[in-house]
């Protein structure tokens, strides 16, 4: 047996079956079809096997070639110590092969020798970050504005607090009857009557909430708007119209005490605000720490996948190509597309994406192999427990993953990698540096 190359990864050896073993095989298959086989006319097991080889002797004797040809090329590549990447493609041979044997020459790709550097020479940037008490404070700051009881300005809340002046400010939620034209011309959602939005939230265009700050109920402004270029209603991007704007209400934000009321609203049963901290600087740290290992595990692929060359096999690439295109039809699917299985997808949408997680497949696979990376069963516990810990009921979710495999598998890929971006910072001259909470936040 000679295994020839025709390319860096491709390959082609010729492999044969005896004529007399595949028709042998191909003649108990049809007996045993014939046996159970149920046609009109005929009673079970009773059709004749004249009439089970004019219909069915061409698609069994097709089955019988893939399993024969197709076990035989696996033994060669087993024996030959080939490591084969995706299909082989079979071509018929008949130069030089006897009358006896059925011949067919396989050409198939292997997997690439991964050649892993010394990474010592490598220069990597790891971020760090900390929740400070700062962090903490604006984050009870937007749970007291996510329970906000809006007042009208000039009324007083339910315990006398009030406010100052009746104008548009910051924070309130206002009520507006408004009317755009462009040229003269009214158009599709320029008009609306008892319309709601929170002033300073962005939710409206700037110009909108500018001339809308500072007026009082009652009280109404023409002004002018340019809607941008890439603005969703494209009847009107890019074009300025003049808006007519009435304020009906504004309403100020009463937000609640920091107590125990407060504490109890959010799930701490004895109402203790210092509990209510804490589960807020737990649940921080953990946002923190997920974000810092997606963070430092991307910068540790993007090394890799600069620092170790590899040949990708074409047959992965596309592989991971379809893949990805299944995804995506998938993905618009679910956002309601019609057709979503027919939507033009050109492969090459897709080719840099796939290539990219070939490579890095290849690689974290030698890395896991060279230096024993795979991860500990006390490993993928402790990420299972941590993903928990945030949950009512932990011990549930637990269960929950390790009652399915593929599950499971899923953390296992997961710690896999974080056990490869740990190794490659021990080896890499590695560069700390520390981003501010709100960085990290923004960042991610």
């Amino acid at each position: 047996m000679t295994v020839e190359t025709l390319d860096k990864l491709q390959r082609r050896v010729t492999v044969s079956v005896p004529k007399a073993e595949v028709q042998s095989e191909i003649n108990s298959r049809l007996k045993n079809l014939g046996r159970s086989l149920r046609l009109p006319g005929f009673r079970p097991g009773k059709v004749p096997m004249s009439i089970v080889t004019q219909r069915y002797a061409p698609s069994v004797e097709m089955e019988v070639l893939q399993d024969k040809i197709g076990n035989a090329f696996y033994e060669v590549a087993s024996s030959a110590r080939l490591r084969v990447a995706g299909m082989p493609q079979f071509t018929p041979k008949t130069d030089g092969v006897g009358d006896e044997v059925m011949a067919f020459d396989a050409v198939f790709e292997v997997y690439p020798d991964v050649q892993i550097p010394d990474l010592s020479s490598q220069a990597i940037e790891r971020v760090t970050a900390a929740v400070d008490d700062a962090a903490i404070d604006r984050t009870v700051e937007v749970l007291r504005k996510q329970r906000a009881v809006f007042v009208p300005r000039g009324e007083a809340g339910p315990k006398g607090e009030t406010s100052d002046g009746l104008d548009v400010q910051d924070g309130d939620r206002v009520t507006v009857d408004f009317e755009g034209r462009i040229d003269g011309t009214a158009f599709e959602g320029g008009k609306a009557e008892g319309f709601t939005f929170v002033q300073g939230e962005g939710r409206m265009l700037p110009e909108f909430e500018a001339a809308t700050k500072g007026l009082q109920p009652g009280q109404s402004k023409i002004f002018e708007l340019h809607f941008p270029d890439d603005y969703a209603g494209r009847a009107v991007a890019g074009k300025t119209a003049q808006f007519t704007l009435k304020v009906t209400q504004v309403e100020w934000p009463l937000l609640p005490a920091i107590d125990a009321d407060f504490a109890k609203a959010l799930g701490v049963a004895d109402g203790d605000v210092q509990r209510l901290r804490d589960d807020i600087r737990n649940n921080l740290q953990r946002e923190v720490k997920s974000r810092l290992a997606q963070r430092n595990k991307l910068a540790v692929m993007e090394l890799l996948q600069k620092a170790v060359p590899v040949d990708l096999p074409a047959a992965l690439v596309d592989g991971e190509v379809q893949e990805l295109t299944a995804r995506a039809r998938a993905d618009l699917a679910e956002r309601g597309m019609k057709d979503a299985d027919k939507a033009p997808l050109p492969p090459e949408l897709f080719r840099e994406q796939a290539e990219r997680r070939v490579r890095l497949g290849l690689i974290v696979a030698e890395l896991v192999k060279q230096h024993e990376l795979q991860p500990k069963p006390e490993q993928m516990r402790a990420y299972v427990e941590e993903m928990a810990a945030s949950y009512e009921q932990p011990e549930e979710l637990v269960r929950w993953y390790y009652a399915d495999q593929e599950r499971l598998s899923q953390v296992e890929a997961i710690v896999t990698e974080n056990n490869v971006t740990d190794f490659v910072f021990s080896q890499a001259q590695t560069t700390d540096k520390t981003l501010s909470f709100d960085e990290l936040m923004r960042s991610a």
